[in-house]
């Protein structure tokens, strides 16, 4: 199977049309300002194709979780200030994100300007996907475009119900995603290496379950690692442990090794008593830590073995850290795995990484470029590697 093929817009489609834009302008933001413009720019693509088309995009978002309430806290009039200054477009803001005030400013929008919308978890009725608010939303528009890949596995007003409404087409972000994301999942190249990290054994269950047929090697770091050694008996001090998953991880080795499948633990570890003191931090060997000891990264024998293996992968998948990267002192093994990723990339590897924390670690240390893709989707690149199907993407699969 190759890469999934979506619905997409060409200029005709849209020419002097009123365009919903679905977009994902969830960014952080202090004092009012936009600290991190990496989303905003993600877009750029699917909106410069809008205005070179000649349409008239109302560029729609949600912004933290306001809870279907009115909260100015949460007001995306700093970041279609943001989008103004990065692009010299008129950015027009607008104060609903439905009503008679939309339809006129975007009827009236000049050539190389764009309406933002108001935060649509405003109402209540954009997490419920109520149909009502829905063709509210759709009602100043012609065309619906989907360009927020991170929303896509919400069944929104915002993100599903539209498509209900209007002539609806993926934007380029949402086609790049898929692409790659459905190329790595369905149509890999062996040798196939799966590296999962991050806190949790339980946010990864799906993940390692839908690829455990696909996959030749699974390497496995970060806190989950634990839960995994401790199902061998192996003593974990106070590292973090999922208890109710330990017969889980026991059963995927267990599984995998029936299947030839390679899983691959930490051989060595940085363990400290003491988190907040990163000097007190000491490799020790994987089976050696010590009952006052927190494990907080992958040591140098696990990261030289993890980067071998993915030195000879032909498509790595790669989500979740390989220790507290947020720590400098900690963050060498999720470092080590990132630059055997651009090394793979570099030799012609497809290199994934998944959203959330291991694309957040990807750009703070310096690699997003040098591998083939970063989703900009945390929770949605992990439920499409579980195998389920997406409400945002559902309507543009072309069958």
């Amino acid at each position: 199977m190759g890469a999934l093929k979506l619905k997409t817009f060409t200029p005709e489609d849209v020419a002097g049309k009123r365009v919903l834009v679905r977009v994902d302008f969830n960014v952080p933001l202090k004092d009012g300002v936009v600290t991190d413009d990496t989303r905003l720019r993600a877009h750029l693509p699917t909106l410069n194709a809008l205005l070179d088309a000649g349409a008239k995009p109302g560029l729609v978002s949600h912004l933290g979780r306001p809870k279907g309430k009115v909260d100015l806290r949460y007001t995306l009039e700093p970041v279609a200030k943001k989008l103004a200054e990065m692009t010299g477009w008129k950015v027009v803001f607008l104060k609903d994100c439905i009503g008679p005030d939309v339809k006129d400013t975007i009827s009236s929008l000049q050539p190389d300007s764009v309406a933002v919308l108001e935060n649509t978890r405003f109402y209540e009725q954009e997490e419920a996907n109520d149909p009502t608010f829905a063709k509210s939303l759709a009602e100043p528009f012609e065309v619906y475009v989907d360009d927020a890949f991170s929303a896509a596995h919400r069944a929104h007003a915002s993100t599903r119900g539209v498509c209900d409404t209007l002539p609806s087409f993926a934007g380029m972000l949402i086609v790049r995603e898929i692409e790659f994301l459905s190329s790595a999942r369905d149509n890999p190249t062996p040798p196939f290496v799966l590296i999962l990290g991050g806190a949790k054994v339980s946010d990864k269950i799906g993940v390692i379950e839908n690829l455990l047929d696909r996959v030749n090697t699974i390497v496995i770091g970060g806190g989950m690692a634990f839960t995994f050694l401790a199902s061998q008996g192996i003593p974990i001090g106070k590292s973090l442990l999922e208890k109710d998953k330990t017969d889980f991880a026991a059963r995927m080795l267990a599984e995998a090794g029936a299947r030839g499948v390679k899983i691959l633990l930490p051989v060595d570890v940085l363990a400290t008593p003491e988190f907040d003191n990163p000097k007190l931090a000491v490799v020790v060997d994987a089976d050696k830590i010590q009952p006052d000891q927190i494990g907080v990264d992958i040591g140098p024998r696990t990261r030289e073995q993890f980067a071998q293996v993915i030195a000879n992968a032909r498509t790595v998948l790669w989500n979740g850290p390989m220790g507290v990267f947020e720590q400098p002192a900690f963050a060498e093994g999720t470092r080590a795995v990132a630059g055997a990723l651009a090394d793979a990339t570099h030799a012609g590897a497809l290199t994934v990484v998944g959203g959330g924390d291991s694309a957040a670690a990807c750009e703070q240390l310096g690699f997003a470029d040098k591998v083939s893709h970063v989703s900009t989707g945390g929770g949605a690149s992990l439920e499409f590697f579980e195998g389920k199907a997406l409400p945002g993407i559902e309507p543009f699969i072309l069958k």
